[in-house]
């Protein structure tokens, strides 16, 4: 795969698994990383410096890192206590001093990679502000992602504030000229939607010159996305402009029985030919964790990625 640009948009814990895969696998891969994240460390510190959400983009950070490089696991450290550091990741906040060193977002990133001699680039979607908004099923208004993360109803869409974000150029740059984007997996309306909703990126994904693959959950989300087949999780891209699509990959549930406190994404024969029907490609595979049901089995995700590569 050595020169194949590949690029993997998303956020949560879907997105380093994705590019640690490519990586791995010898693409040229960048990260299109989500950045409406406002719980847990990053969250405190937007409230508490005014610094872009850092979580996100340290994780990937981390999963491009050099192998061996001692940083790495310095950056996923979490202090376990202390006032004002508690629950935080050294990585976030050397991401935040970098900002208030540099001035910029996008040159903190860059220079933490150097320092992690990251194999590859990691983009934030936008360098905008941005909050999270929800309308569920009812109506029901919801502002923030942790708080529409953990809501009891499904979600119906979702938007930014400011809704003319513009997107990061580069990162713009690196879909149109890939030669891959996979999209996924993740939450479906608080890591993956959000980077559709900045202004540029879906014209972007329309005119890239390579495959644009969606990797679908294995497993809905209590609220956010109960009740959703794999065709209601395309739909629901497509419902925030997403227009491009060329493959989806879900987990082939007809071929193994769902755990136990587990709402699998459906996606048997008839959920397939629905997609099919949309002028989608529709790739089974067995690729859920059986150790943890709620998730990709990596090196699973990986070979199917591959193949499709």
């Amino acid at each position: 795969m050595a020169g194949t640009k590949a690029v993997a948009m998303g956020g949560g814990t879907g997105l380093p698994l994705v590019l640690s895969c490519l990586s791995s696998a010898g693409f040229d891969v960048s990260a299109v990383v989500a950045m409406a994240d406002d719980g847990g460390s990053s969250g405190r510190l937007r409230r508490d410096l005014g610094v872009l959400p850092p979580g996100d983009v340290r994780n990937c950070l981390v999963a491009l890192a050099e192998q061996g490089n001692p940083l790495a696991e310095v950056f996923q450290y979490r202090f376990p206590a202390g006032e004002g550091l508690a629950g935080h990741a050294v990585g976030n906040l050397v991401l935040a001093a970098l900002q208030d060193l540099r001035g910029d977002f996008a040159r903190a990133v860059q220079d933490a990679a150097r320092m992690l001699g990251a194999r590859g680039r990691v983009l934030p979607c936008t360098l905008a502000d941005t909050t999270l908004h929800a309308e569920t099923e009812s109506g029901r208004a919801i502002v923030g992602q942790a708080r529409i993360a953990h809501s009891e109803e499904r979600v119906r869409r979702v938007f930014l504030d400011p809704q003319d974000a513009p997107a990061y150029f580069p990162a713009l740059e690196a879909i149109r000229h890939a030669d891959f984007v996979v999209i996924g997996p993740g939450s479906l309306f608080t890591s993956v939607v959000p980077n559709l909703l900045v202004a540029g990126m879906t014209q972007a994904l329309n005119e890239s010159r390579g495959r644009v693959v969606y990797v679908c959950n294995v497993a809905n989300q209590r609220g956010e996305t109960h009740g959703m087949d794999a065709y209601d999780h395309v739909q629901a891209l497509r419902a925030h402009g997403l227009d491009r699509l060329d493959v989806v990959v879900v987990h082939d549930t007809e071929a193994s029985a769902p755990a136990a406190g587990i709402e699998p994404v459906e996606a048997g024969s008839a959920v397939r030919s629905r997609i099919a029907a949309e002028g989608i490609e529709g790739v089974a595979a067995d690729v859920v964790d059986a150790s943890n049901p709620r998730h990709h089995d990596p090196a699973l995700l990986c070979a199917a990625l591959r193949r499709l590569a």
